[in-house]
């Protein structure tokens, strides 16, 4: 198409410009033009895209200004784990870190790398032949969710690693970067006293407005927003860096920002040392920082530590101290979360702490208000724990008015007026009823998850628009919806497929079996597997709802908590009333009592500690599928113990009661 060569020169020359301009910011931090000049370039590059849109690419830097809003996140399986750091606060700790890494790697040199912790978000970037192809919330370290719409909005995030300057031989085209995203201070308090102007509300602290703002549907207001990225991670298959701070090193020669402040340390003491000097200038910097991580900087040597449950053996938090403030507790509000629980929250006189102004404050539960004799108008000592949640954490007694009067927790929900519950082992109150209109909108995400219902198209941003639009009020609700199917397929970006869609995969959810029911109804305490062992004692929602807290304690499993959750949940008028829908439309609510027979039949067995091989899940279904039973502590009703590495306190029970043990190889010869 010749009539189009001049706009494709003028386009790939205006990329080149803004990807240059883009790394002399964010990466090198020595600018060479003004923003004025950048947005003229940007607008230029956008008005020729827009007029020749078979020529925008991929990696088009016109896409960070943000594209089309999202409905919601897909699923993102990462491809190795992101592991969460064990934290300490002082330097015995580090010492005894210092000493099992020792006992571990014996007669072996080895060194560290100390980084700053940055306070912000972690992020999983995955490049393909060069491109940013996806970008992942860390979620629970195995899954995210998919949010690459706006992480292209990120300008210190490159889109593309392909112009020549960071790629010989088309070595590391294919890898995957993890990193934080963060907020600079001076962005955060100018959009604060911006959204005071505006008499909005203004937020908390910077990681959690950038948490909030990676998870919005609009990639065009990410876009509006200041977020930040330092890359601390490389991985590909085709590297041959040997340590982590080579890794470092690779990263910003990639075009990543890499923070400068990492150093190489031969010794603890050098760590420590690290520690001291930006405990004491964390605050002459331009983000938040809450600590130094320190990992062995051999990859070899990373791999041969390993991990332990989540976190690796390799690498740890080294906290600081958190950051203290006194002001006077105006109030105590409840705050009634997603799924029912109730914590209170002290409404404080504004005190600047760690950087931000803080008027609210965590008080956990009414246990801890009593711990600390906690009153209204008492002048508080207020932390910011980790330096990101803030906290009471104690009172200043000799500034007490002596008319004041110790708080009194509320019996019934602030917001739907319920009684509320609290077993007698756990220190938080809850709202039980599934009506609460707090809840209404977790509840129903709930309901329509993988694993409960799997409703497809039923994601977060749905469930905001069928509340807002005031078609459901609660999950039984969504049962009815074909009712404004004409109403659904006006509203903007849905369209009749979609909605059919979703209608399609609500009827589907008819024919999930009633143990998967009963884990979506949201009871609290009652998960999957004890949904399971439920439905298998109980064959009909009718039995449940008429069992006693004594015939409940007789099912494998169930102690007297979820006992008393469960009889808590169908005390509540509005629950049983809305399980009465969920029989009326349909939905699976019994099913026939059948015996499970097999090699493990009538067998219980204990799994402890990390198996080498089997996960434990895997290992659980081996022994279901073979009928045999799985419980989480050792007693004498149990048959076998599997015991694993780092096996503790139910390996010992175990042979104090003379249960037999066995290893992972002579439980796979018993399956096979």
């Amino acid at each position: 198409m010749p009539q189009i060569k001049e706009p494709q020169r003028r386009i790939e020359q205006l990329r080149k410009e803004i990807l240059l301009h883009d790394e002399r910011y964010y990466v090198l931090s020595q600018p060479t033009i003004s923003d004025e000049a950048y947005d003229a370039l940007m607008r230029e590059l956008i008005t020729l895209e827009e007029e020749f849109p078979e020529l925008q690419t991929p990696d088009s830097p016109s896409l960070r200004v943000g594209g089309k809003p999202t409905k919601e996140f897909p699923t993102h399986i990462h491809s190795s784990p992101m592991l969460s750091l064990q934290n300490t606060y002082d330097e015995n700790d580090i010492r005894d870190f210092d000493e099992r890494v020792k006992k571990l790697l014996p007669n072996e040199k080895f060194r560290y790398v100390c980084e700053l912790k940055f306070d912000g978000v972690a992020l999983a970037l995955q490049y393909r032949n060069g491109i940013l192809h996806a970008g992942a919330t860390r979620g629970d370290g195995t899954q995210g969710d998919t949010i690459t719409n706006n992480v292209k909005t990120i300008r210190a995030i490159p889109l593309s690693i392909k112009d020549g300057r960071h790629f010989q031989s088309g070595v590391h085209l294919d890898f995957e970067v993890r990193g934080e995203v963060f907020m600079l201070g001076k962005d955060f308090a100018a959009l604060n006293k911006e959204q005071e102007k505006k008499g909005e509300k203004t937020f908390m602290n910077p990681r959690n407005f950038t948490s909030g703002t990676l998870k919005m549907q609009d990639p065009k207001i990410v876009a509006s927003r200041k977020l930040q990225f330092f890359a601390y991670y490389f991985s590909s298959n085709n590297t041959k860096e040997k340590f982590h701070s080579d890794n470092l090193k690779l990263l910003k020669k990639l075009g990543f920002p890499v923070n400068e402040e990492f150093r190489v340390c031969n010794s603890i003491d050098d760590v420590l040392a690290f520690w001291k000097r930006w405990e004491e200038k964390r605050e002459t910097l331009p983000y938040d920082i809450d600590g130094v991580v320190v990992k062995v900087d051999s990859l070899a040597q990373q791999e041969k530590l390993g991990t332990v449950a989540k976190s690796p053996r390799w690498a740890v938090a080294f906290k600081f101290a958190s950051r203290k403030a006194t002001t006077i507790l105006n109030n105590i509000t409840l705050q009634v979360g997603r799924l029912g629980t109730i914590t209170p929250v002290a409404e404080l006189q504004p005190v600047f702490l760690g950087g931000t102004t803080v008027s609210r404050a965590s008080l956990y539960n009414e246990d801890y208000i009593r711990e600390i004799d906690c009153r209204i108008g008492d002048t508080v000592v207020v932390e910011k724990g980790g330096d990101v949640i803030p906290k009471v954490t104690s009172v200043v007694l000799e500034k007490r008015n002596a008319k004041s009067k110790q708080y009194k927790f509320p019996s019934k929900c602030p917001e739907c007026n319920s009684p509320l519950f609290k077993n007698e082992d756990e220190a938080n109150y809850f709202c039980e009823n599934i009506d609460c209109p707090a809840q209404i909108h977790g509840r129903i995400e709930h309901f329509a998850m993988r694993g409960a219902l799997d409703i497809e198209g039923l994601g977060e941003a749905v469930v905001e628009t069928l509340l807002e639009k005031k078609f459901v009020k609660n999950y039984s609700d969504i049962y009815e919806l074909h009712k404004h199917k004409d109403e659904l397929a006006h509203i903007e970006r849905w369209g009749e497929k979609s909605v059919q869609n979703l209608l399609d995969g609500i009827e589907l959810s008819k024919a999930k079996p009633y143990h998967r029911v009963l884990y979506s109804m949201g009871i609290r305490h009652v998960g999957n597997t004890i949904a399971q062992k439920l439905a298998e004692q109980f064959s009909s929602i009718e039995e449940l709802e008429q069992a006693t807290q004594e015939q409940l304690l007789e099912v494998e499993d169930i102690g007297p908590k979820i006992a008393e959750s469960i009889v808590n949940f169908f005390s509540q008028k509005h629950n049983r009333e809305i399980v009465e829908r969920l029989k009326k439309f349909g939905l699976q609510l019994s099913q026939d009592k059948k015996k499970v027979t097999g090699k493990f039949s009538g067998k219980t067995f204990v799994l402890t500690g990390t198996l080498p091989t089997l996960k434990r899940d895997e290992a659980k279904e081996m022994i279901e599928t073979n009928g045999g039973k799985t419980a989480s502590s050792v007693s004498k009703n149990v048959d076998y113990v599997v015991v694993g590495e780092y096996a503790g306190s139910k390996l010992d029970k175990a042979k104090s009661l003379g249960i037999i043990t066995i290893d992972e190889e002579e439980f796979l010869k018993m399956v096979k």
